[in-house]
């Protein structure tokens, strides 16, 4: 399987952009419905069934505001530079009859098969032969710009499109449109969405020999980045450079901006940077804000910072935008330190921190599990009259979830609900991952139903969590379900989607579909960044590909992608699952030497792999540098992994210590937590303990208990005789929908065996033949076992010869493998 893995290259001329989805048009804004329903997995069905059936859904009870229905709005950079902007607009450069024609078109009453006769009054007027001056054509061709800008500003759209249109069709077309006409209508129409009909407009004035120039292009390029369609934007750019049309500032400041947005390689977005230079463009304060913000995706606090460097080295004095961005780069670089020495020096310098900077802060923080500094912060913006707003309690709310806090998740979500801050798509994913980690997937499609309930329209967002969540459940079903529905929607995939389809599929077991989603996305002429390598290397770790992991590593080293914690993490898992333990102890040095950073995010890696390596000494120390390096907040994760290898030790008190400090931090136990108590008390002379935690976790009601719960009180009654017990968690795990598995059944038979009550063991194998559960070794290897322990080889022969009536679909080479076994037995 690793062999045939093609390695993610950047292609140095990436192929044009090719629709993901075949039933999609790459221009459409939706695709219309299929004539039958799709085939969703059971739980998304009903849920979507539930809407196709009743449109009036209720308000949930958590009672949320009503809320927009639009989409996460995009900021931009900087300030906008037209001073008439909310200003009536005046068009004192009209001429009289361009006045007269303009108001004619302005009136509501207007209708539109007029226009033929209200602009021919244009073209005739004072001219009843027709024939025009030279003076009087420039005064026409003012007009027209005039008319069409006048139009679009008071967003008659379709009306200043016709216009164009009705003049194009004119033998005398050429002398009226000019490239600043073209110009404006592209750009008027990307602005109102109709981006597709603009490019359309380009490429066929394109064709028809019209000389497009640099505003043209531009405008083009900047309908495209406006509307989400970079790739297309990228097209364009390169198709205006390759025809000899030198950028301008603002093409070169939309293109880096569009850069980042795809989260471009940073060699890539200093390549245009620096042709830009090259060409004789000086940057200005707004190229420069638009590069430090090309540093989030990445993390490159490093190449931001020299940046920032650079602006003021060039003569740029940081405005309040470039420190917020700034902050913003080390908030996502997980670097709060740094963002609060950029607050010290833009308090320094004049700069009052704003929502926005605060905002960044309580991120940065939060990022990092620092949540009570984020909680500080909060106060000291309120300290500072400044209210917080819907981004602060989302990032609280999604800090506190991350951390596995629950209770102080909803504690912040209830008080956003209690000063009137209405929650928006950002709040409902926050709460959709939420309840999907906890794996509560009704309660989670409950939020799904009353964000629609809201007003709010699932973004790409909404559908990459659903996706991540289902993936990391294993549910590949529903991943699938989700994402044809993703598709129905209207939503085609980015690099986003496809980061988070390689690692839900990877998740659940399907390497080569998570690589078959791989190959497409660079079919699709998407290139990889750092979220599509740690995506790609996950997926390989999971499966203890190491020596393929370190390719991979080794190709971002050279240059392709810069690597960072989760990549690291990424490549101590695969070393644990490979069973490399010396080559996490080479890296776990490089760690704590500080050759490579030791961010919280390795610590906790290690802590993990470490205890998932039953090696006791190493587990304790990665968790006990946590707190020397001032990592005072641990997640669920890292809890877990202690109280679970203390469990396998039966290190019980060292085990409640860590359970105590859950409680007492607020962290909310998971499943995880309680089935590793379960497991070690049911190895314990206390085993009675285990049916305890179990009845404690049910009467929470926070998590439902799985097989591996029941399967462990079943094992604790087993192993020490009392099979009336472990009857009755049979019963009740059928009662609470659980499914048995093979290894519940595997319990029983083994227990019952080692007990000569081979009635028995037998009769629950053919019980579990007959629920449709398929014995393994395990299950015939007990009794087989049992039987020669026991003295009694003659019975156990003649098992292994009347297999067949027993268990029908046995294999032949399974008998021919249980009568070995016998004969080594004897």
């Amino acid at each position: 399987m690793a062999e045939k893995l093609a390695l993610p290259l950047i292609l140095p001329n990436p192929p044009p952009p090719k629709p993901f989805f075949q039933d999609l048009h790459p221009n459409s804004a939706a695709a219309p419905p299929p004539s039958s329903p799709p085939n969703f997995a059971p739980l998304f069905h009903d849920f979507l069934h539930h809407h196709q059936h009743n449109s009036n859904s209720p308000q949930n009870p958590l009672n949320y505001p009503s809320s927009s229905s639009n989409p996460r709005p995009r900021r931009r950079i900087g300030k906008h530079r037209d001073p008439n902007k909310g200003k009536p607009w005046f068009h004192h450069r009209l001429s009289f009859q361009g006045e007269l024609t303009f108001q004619s078109l302005l009136h509501p009453q207007f209708d539109i098969q007029n226009l033929d006769a209200e602009l021919s009054s244009l073209f005739n007027s004072g001219h009843p032969d027709n024939e025009f001056s030279d003076d009087f054509t420039e005064t026409v061709a003012s007009d027209v710009l005039g008319i069409i800008k006048a139009l679009a500003h008071y967003k008659k759209c379709d009306l200043a499109l016709s216009m164009f249109e009705w003049i194009k069709k004119r033998s005398d077309s050429e002398n009226l449109i000019n490239s600043s006409v073209v110009a404006v209508v592209i750009s008027m129409l990307g602005k109102d969405g109709q981006v597709s009909t603009a490019a359309s407009l380009f490429h066929s004035l394109h064709k028809d020999g019209f000389a497009m120039d640099v505003y043209a292009y531009t405008s083009l390029i900047s309908a495209f980045a406006s509307n989400g369609r970079y790739r297309e934007a990228v097209m364009i750019f390169n198709k205006m450079e390759d025809e000899g049309c030198s950028p301008t500032l603002i093409t070169y400041n939309v293109i880096l901006n569009v850069y980042g947005k795809m989260g471009m390689p940073w060699h890539k977005i200093i390549s245009v940077f620096d042709g830009m230079k090259s060409s004789g463009v000086s940057p200005d304060a707004y190229t420069y804000n638009t590069i430090i913000s090309c540093c989030r995706r990445g993390s490159l606090f490093e190449e931001a910072k020299g940046i920032f460097e650079e602006m003021k080295l060039a003569g740029f004095l940081p405005d309040k935008v470039t420190y917020n961005t700034l902050l913003d780069v080390y908030g996502k670089s997980r670097r709060p330190k740094e963002a609060m020495e950029v607050l010290k020096e833009m308090e320094i310098n004049g700069f009052s921190p704003s929502i926005v900077t605060y905002n960044s802060l309580i991120s940065a923080y939060a990022r990092d599990g620092l949540l009570e500094e984020a909680m500080e912060l909060k106060s000291k913006m309120l300290g500072n009259g400044i209210k917080p707003d819907v981004f602060t309690y989302t990032t609280l709310l999604s800090g506190f979830e991350k951390a596995g806090k629950d209770e102080s998740a909803m504690r912040v979500f209830e008080e956003m609900q209690s000063i009137g801050c209405n929650p928006n798509i950002c709040t409902f994913n926050a709460l959709i991952k939420m309840f999907g980690n906890r794996g509560k997937f009704k309660e989670m499609m409950k939020i799904f139903d009353d964000m629609k309930a809201c007003g709010c329209k699932a973004d790409v967002v909404t559908w990459n969590t659903l996706l991540a969540v289902f993936g990391q459940n294993g549910m590949d079903t529903e991943v699938s379900g989700v994402f044809r529905e993703m598709k129905r929607s209207g939503f085609v995939a980015e690099r986003d989607t496809f980061n988070t389809l390689i690692s839900a599929y990877s998740r659940c077991g399907s390497f080569d579909q998570a690589m078959a989603i791989y190959k497409r996305m660079l079919e699709a002429g998407v290139a990889p960044d750092l979220s599509t390598y740690n995506a790609v290397l996950a997926a390989l770790a999971r499966g203890g590909l190491w020596e393929q992991s370190e390719k991979i590593f080794a190709e971002m080293m050279n240059g392709r992608c810069k690597p960072n914690q989760l990549t690291y993490s990424s490549l101590l898992h695969a070393y644990a699952n490979g069973k490399q333990i010396e080559k996490i102890h080479d890296l776990a040095e490089e760690i704590y030497s500080g050759e490579i950073e030791p961010h919280a995010v390795l610590l906790k890696t290690l802590v993990l792999v470490y205890s998932k390596s039953d090696l006791l000494q190493e587990t304790e120390r990665a968790f006990l540098e946590l707190s020397r390096r001032g990592f005072s907040s641990l997640d669920i994760t890292t809890l877990n992994s202690m109280i679970s290898i203390y469990g396998r030790r039966q290190m019980i008190d060292k085990a409640n210590e860590i359970v105590n400090y859950m409680n007492e931090s607020g962290v909310t136990p998971s499943l995880t937590t309680y089935n590793s108590l379960m497991y070690m008390y049911s190895r314990s002379s206390n085993y009675e303990r285990a049916e305890e935690i179990l009845n404690d976790l049910v009467s929470r009601g926070r998590v439902k208990p799985d097989v591996i719960s029941f399967n462990t009180v079943i094992y604790a009654y087993c192993r020490n005789g009392r099979m009336k017990e472990a009857s009755r968690m049979f019963k009740k795990m059928a009662e609470s929908g659980v499914a048995p598995d093979v290894i519940t059944y595997n319990t029983f038979v083994g227990s019952y065996a080692a007990d000569a009550m081979f009635v028995e063991a037998i009769d629950v194998v053919r019980y579990m033949i007959r629920q449709g559960c398929r014995p393994n070794q395990s299950t015939y290897n007990s009794i087989v076992d049992w039987y020669c322990k026991l003295n009694r080889s003659d019975e156990a022969v003649m098992f292994v010869g009347d297999l067949r009536k027993l268990d029908p679909r046995i294999s032949k080479d399974e008998e021919r493998r249980l009568s070995e076994r016998l004969m080594v037995m004897r």
